[in-house]
């Protein structure tokens, strides 16, 4: 996937760096794996703004995807990989030999024609799901279970993956995207292969209104408001706000939020890097 820079005849085209499309192969979803998505514009049922900065964007359908690749044994053969606005990856419309058609997120060199598997008889190529027990060490995973059964929850936006580094006892041993060394049972299972759209990170906007096109609106920062509306507001000229925080005051850029309790502390071998 590649990125490409424009001759700026405009001024919102001076700063932009936009994906490449080349890899899209159709601009139609497949009409029956289609949802409507209802806009609240961060209002509550009362139609009390709850969530600021939200509102407006371009109309959406949302793709159903198979996070969960149960299509144990049945045959699949990618017909076209497409684009997705619900989510920064690219997705891959699979054709099984019942008949059935899925949306799964389609891996890095997932081609048009590729047949893919699920299940115990999948080998460890490109596109195919199988369990982490059945995985040789070292493979390179992405949409990966937390618990089995429960569907992929981990390593599933653009670029991202983990790698299977070792295995103890049930538990299966991954290294993930943010550096953290943590246990996932072996009977999870996992894709094989790094998400689609790696360049993902490398885009820039251009202009503002293209994510007013998103549906994110301005978003005031806290150090140019006044002291009853922010901790960080108010001061004489340019002051820098103090200590950096939300607008309920609690710390900011650095505070420590995970629940020293949390049941699934005892899963994680090495925690994430700064």
């Amino acid at each position: 996937m590649a990125i490409k820079k424009f001759n700026p005849i405009t001024p919102g085209q001076r700063f932009l760096i936009a994906p490449d499309y080349s890899n899209i192969t159709t601009n139609e979803p497949e009409k029956a794996l289609t949802e409507r998505i209802n806009r609240k514009g961060g209002r509550n049922n009362s139609g009390k703004m709850t969530m600021r900065y939200i509102g407006g964007g371009h109309r959406k359908l949302y793709r159903i995807i198979d996070f969960k690749r149960n299509k144990d044994g049945v045959p699949g053969k990618v017909a076209t990989i497409e684009y997705d606005p619900n989510r920064t990856a690219r997705i891959a419309l699979v054709h099984y030999a019942d008949g059935e058609k899925r949306y799964i997120l389609a891996p890095a060199g997932l081609t048009v024609g590729q047949a893919i598997l699920s299940g115990d008889k999948a080998t460890p190529e490109v596109g195919n799901a199988m369990m982490l027990k059945d995985m040789p060490l070292g493979t390179i995973v992405h949409n990966i279970e937390l618990r089995p059964g429960q569907g992929g929850k981990m390593a599933r936006s653009a670029g991202s993956y983990a790698q299977l580094t070792a295995r103890d006892g049930k538990y299966a041993i991954l290294k993930m995207p943010s550096g953290e060394t943590r246990m996932v049972l072996s009977t999870c299972v996992a894709t094989i292969g790094s998400v689609s759209n790696s360049d993902h990170n490398k885009e820039s906007a251009g202009k503002a209104g293209r994510n007013r096109w998103k549906g994110r609106r301005p978003r005031v920062r806290g150090v140019a408001m006044n002291p009853v509306d922010h901790p960080m507001g108010g001061g004489e000229g340019r002051a820098s706000g103090g200590h950096p925080r939300s607008r309920k005051g609690l710390l900011a850029k650095g505070k420590k939020t995970r629940k020293l309790k949390n049941q699934s502390n005892k899963h994680i071998i090495e925690r994430r890097k700064k």
